[in-house]
């Protein structure tokens, strides 16, 4: 086996690198919010265990879509610009969206349906709602990145090479 350089390998999955680190940034952003907002909404309105856990993943999909898809933009603006005219290339950008939201759509039910059952389920067994969540989280995640980045690179094949 040969020894493959940092900076070589950096450049060959430049952008699947980036894509998982705008997923891990909004993921930590959303796990926090998720949290927060869990236990709040668990003490102040409603101690119903599906409903703090259904509670616990709307409020990370409202601040994981706006961070992700901002981060998503800034790494790869520069693949929507047509480098002949200089103009955007909107053709570009909405194959780049379909492919976004099928590969993530695949991803989202599965981390969807797992975070609300390992919520429940720790809910169930007495955890902390902010625990509950967090834990949920972590385990969901695991699994929907794991996903999405074989939705990516091998289905929808959103970076040519």
């Amino acid at each position: 086996m040969t020894n493959i350089e940092p900076a070589i390998l950096y450049s060959k999955y430049k952008d699947l690198i980036l894509l998982n680190k705008n997923i891990i940034v909004a993921g930590i952003c959303a796990f926090a919010s998720a949290a927060f907002f869990t236990q709040f909404y668990y003490i102040q309105y409603n101690e119903s265990h599906i409903a703090t856990s259904i509670v616990a993943l709307i409020s990370e999909y409202i601040v994981y879509i706006p961070i992700f898809g901002l981060l998503f933009y800034r790494d790869n603006k520069y693949r929507y610009v047509n480098p002949l005219t200089g103009k955007k290339d909107f053709k570009m950008i909405k194959t780049d969206i379909k492919k976004l939201l099928t590969a993530f759509s695949v991803s989202e039910v599965a981390y969807s349906l797992s975070k609300i059952s390992v919520t429940y389920q720790f809910l169930q067994i007495g955890l902390m709602p902010y625990q509950a969540s967090m834990f949920g989280s972590l385990a969901a995640s695991a699994a929907s990145i794991l996903l999405i980045n074989f939705m990516i690179t091998r289905v929808v094949k959103l970076f040519r090479t």
